[in-house]
C-alpha cells in the first residue's frame, strides 16, 4: 500500500479501479505505482469498497483518523466506520449508491479520534468508474468549519447588547416545541409565555442616552435569566430567556404545569425588575407589565401564542402598568369583536345597516307623547342588532361618527315630519338626537342641521339635541359657537345624563341649553318605595333642588330611566317635567310612534 516496494508489484482492486477509470485503453506498470502511491499518500481519508459494504483497500490517512494501521480495515463493515447505519434516511442512500442506483452520498458524521475527542467530519460515497463494482469512500474533517459556522450562528441568533437568544432563535425554539413530536411523546403537553415590556424605559433612552439603556437592558437580562434559572432548579430546564427587540423580553416555559407555574415566574420578575439599577453613576428604577398565557400546546401555533402574550401584555399596561396580566379568551373575544366592528363601520353605514328606534319622552302631568328620542341600531350581518353601546364608541374614535351622525339626524328629522303629516289633526311631537361632541369639532354641524330642516320641511322647534354633560360643561370656542347659533336657529340643546359630570349648575345660565336630562341614576334611587324599604328623604331633596334651579333657570327636565309608577308619581310630585323609560315604553319602531300619537295618552297622571 505505501508503493516503495521494489520490482512489480500484483495488481490491486485500487489498480483495477485506477485503470478502469482512466482515459487510456492501456496502463503500464508506472501508471499503476503512481496511482497506489497517491491513493496512500492522500491527505484526504479513503477507502475502497466493494459492492457487499467491505473495505477493499485504505489509505494511511484514514487509518490516522480512526486509530488504527490501513491494512487493519481491510474486510472491515464500511458503514460501521463512519456510522452511515446511524438513521435510516443515510443507510437507505449508502445501500442505494452501493447498487448504483444513486450517484453519490454526502453527510456529516460525528467520529471520535483516537485522543478520544470528536470531530465533525463530512463523508461521501461515490463510485469509482463507470460499470466499475467499487466506490470510494472519502472522509474529510470539517471541524473546523463546523466551528466557525457554529459562531456565525451563534452570532445571528443571539442578541448582542443582552448576549440571550434573539427574536429569530426564540420563534426556532418555539416552533420546535409546538412539534407534535416534542410534547407527544411525554411531558405535559402544555406550554406558557411571559411576554415582558419595561415601563419607562424610553425615558432612560431619552435622558441618559442609548449607551446607558444599553446597560439597563444587559442589567435586566441578567436578572430574568436568574429569575428562570431559580424556576429551574424545581424542573428538569429553565425556561427560555429572550429579547424580542427594543425593551421587549420573553420567558418561554416548555411543559408548563399550569397557570400557577406562569404566575409564580411572572411574580418573580416584576419583584426582580423592581428593584433600582446603578448604572453608569445613575440609581435607575424601571417596572415591568407582563402578558402571561398558558394552554394546551395541540393546536396552538407560535404566531397565535405570541399574538395572545402581546394582547395581554397590551391589557396589562392599560390596566395601569407594574404588573402582570393573564390572557382571557373572553376579553380577546370581545376585543376581536371590537376590531371586526371597527373595520366594518363605515362601510356598514354605506351598506343602509343601520336603523332607527324611537323611545317616548312623556309629559308626567298629563302623560301624554311629547317627543321621542332617536336610538340607532346596527344590524350586523354577523353579530346580530347591536344597541349603541357596542359602536358609538368605536365611530367616535375612528371618525364615522360624523357620517353616521349625520344620517341619524336626516334619518329622525324625516320621520318626524313624516308623524306631523300623518296626524295633522295632533300637536306634533319634536325628535331628541343624540349628538357627539366630535361631530361639532370634525364638521360643520349647524349648517348640517340647517340643510336637513330645509330639505325634511321639519320645523327647528321640533329638534332636540342631547350632548354629554362632559361635553357641554366647559365649552368654548367653536363647540360653544355652534351651540349657540343652533340654540339661535330654533333647535333645543339638552344635556344628556346630568349629574354625573361636572356639574357645575352655575355654569348653565351661560350655555344655550333647554332641556336638563336627570341620570337615571338619580331615579333609581327611589325605587325602595313600595318594597317595604324605609324612605331615603335625601334622595327626594337632591333631585327636588336640582329640578327647582333648572326651572329658575328657564329649562325644562326630563328624567330618564322611570320603571314604576312609584317613580313616576314622586317624580311628578315635585315638578318633574317629561319622563322617558320602560315605564311608559321601550324604544320602538316608527310604526308603534304613529300608534301612540293616535291614542295620546301614553303614561298615567
Amino acid at each position: 500500500m505505501s508503493g516503495t516496494s521494489e520490482g512489480p508489484a500484483p495488481a490491486t482492486d485500487l489498480d483495477r479501479a485506477a485503470v478502469t477509470d482512466s482515459d487510456f485503453n492501456t496502463s503500464s506498470r508506472t501508471d499503476s505505482h503512481a496511482y497506489r502511491s497517491a491513493f496512500a499518500a492522500a491527505p484526504l481519508a479513503m477507502a475502497v469498497v466493494d459492492r457487499e459494504g467491505l473495505v477493499v483497500s485504505a489509505n494511511g490517512t484514514l487509518g490516522e483518523l480512526l486509530g488504527c494501521a490501513p491494512e487493519a480495515l481491510v474486510g472491515r463493515i464500511a458503514a460501521d466506520l463512519v456510522d452511515l447505519a446511524s438513521d435510516a434516511r443515510t443507510w437507505h442512500a449508502y445501500q442505494e449508491v452501493l447498487r448504483g442506483r444513486q450517484a453519490r452520498l454526502r453527510c456529516a458524521r460525528r467520529l471520535k479520534n483516537p485522543d478520544g475527542q470528536y470531530l465533525w467530519t463530512q463523508v461521501t460515497v461515490a463510485p469509482l468508474g463507470t460499470g466499475e463494482p467499487r466506490v470510494l469512500l472519502s472522509v474529510a474533517d470539517v471541524s473546523s468549519q463546523r466551528e466557525l459556522q457554529a459562531r456565525l450562528r451563534h452570532l445571528q441568533m443571539h442578541d448582542p447588547v443582552t448576549r440571550l437568544p434573539n427574536r429569530t432563535l426564540f420563534f426556532e425554539r418555539l416552533s420546535a416545541a409546538l412539534e407534535a413530536e416534542a410534547y407527544e411523546q411525554g411531558g405535559t403537553g402544555r406550554i406558557g409565555l411571559c411576554y415582558l415590556d419595561l415601563d419607562g424605559f424610553k425615558a432612560v433612552n431619552d435622558t441618559l442616552g442609548h449607551r446607558v439603556g444599553d446597560r439597563l437592558l444587559a442589567a435586566v437580562a441578567e436578572r430574568l435569566t436568574r429569575c428562570a434559572d431559580e424556576a429551574g432548579l424545581t424542573r428538569g430546564s429553565a425556561p427560555l430567556v429572550a429579547r424580542l427587540g427594543g425593551d421587549e423580553f420573553a420567558l418561554l416555559v416548555e411543559d408548563s404545569t399550569g397557570t400557577d407555574q406562569l404566575a409564580d415566574l411572572a411574580e418573580a420578575v416584576l419583584k426582580a425588575v423592581q428593584s433600582p439599577f446603578d448604572i453608569a453613576g445613575h440609581r435607575l428604577s424601571v417596572s415591568a407589565s407582563i402578558g402571561v398565557v398558558e394552554r394546551h400546546a395541540a393546536g396552538t401555533t407560535p404566531t397565535a401564542l405570541v399574538q395572545a402574550a402581546d394582547t395581554t401584555l397590551y391589557w396589562a399596561k392599560a390596566d395601569g402598568k407594574s404588573r402582570w396580566t393573564l390572557f382571557d379568551p373572553e376579553r380577546n373575544a370581545h376585543r376581536m369583536t371590537r376590531q371586526a366592528l371597527a373595520s366594518t363601520l363605515r362601510p356598514a353605514i354605506e351598506r343602509g345597516e343601520f336603523t332607527l328606534e324611537y323611545q317616548p319622552l312623556v309629559g308626567m302631568e298629563d302623560g301624554r307623547l311629547r317627543g321621542v328620542e332617536a336610538l340607532v341600531r346596527w344590524n350586523h350581518p354577523q353579530f346580530g342588532m347591536l344597541t349603541p353601546n357596542r359602536f358609538i364608541g368605536l365611530a367616535e374614535e375612528d371618525g364615522s361618527i360624523v357620517p353616521l351622525g349625520r344620517w341619524v339626524l336626516a334619518t329622525a328629522c324625516r320621520q318626524a315630519r313624516q308623524w306631523q303629516l300623518d296626524h295633522p289633526g295632533e300637536p306634533p311631537i319634536f325628535v331628541s338626537v343624540n349628538v357627539a361632541v366630535r361631530q361639532v369639532w370634525d364638521s360643520d354641524l349647524v349648517a348640517d342641521v340647517a340643510d336637513i330642516l330645509a330639505e325634511t320641511g321639519l320645523a327647528p322647534g321640533l329638534l332636540q339635541l342631547e350632548l354629554t354633560e362632559s361635553a357641554v360643561m366647559g365649552s368654548a370656542g367653536r363647540p360653544l359657537q355652534a351651540l349657540q347659533a343652533l340654540s339661535d336657529m330654533g333647535v333645543h340643546i339638552a344635556i344628556d345624563d346630568f349629574g354625573t359630570g361636572y356639574s357645575n349648575l352655575a355654569y348653565l345660565s351661560r350655555l344655550p341649553v333647554a332641556v336638563l336630562k336627570l341620570d337615571g341614576s338619580f331615579v333609581r334611587g327611589f325605587q325602595y318605595e313600595g318594597t317595604g324599604a324605609p324612605p331615603n328623604p335625601a334622595d327626594e331633596v337632591v333631585v327636588e333642588a336640582m329640578i327647582q334651579l333648572a326651572h329658575r333657570l328657564g329649562l325644562t327636565v326630563t328624567a330618564e330611566c322611570v320603571e314604576t309608577s312609584a317613580q313616576a308619581s314622586r317624580l311628578r310630585r315635585i315638578g318633574c317635567d317629561t319622563g322617558q323609560g320602560w315605564l311608559y315604553s321601550r324604544p320602538v319602531s316608527p310604526d308603534r310612534i304613529s300608534e301612540l300619537m293616535a291614542g295620546q295618552a301614553v303614561g298615567k297622571p
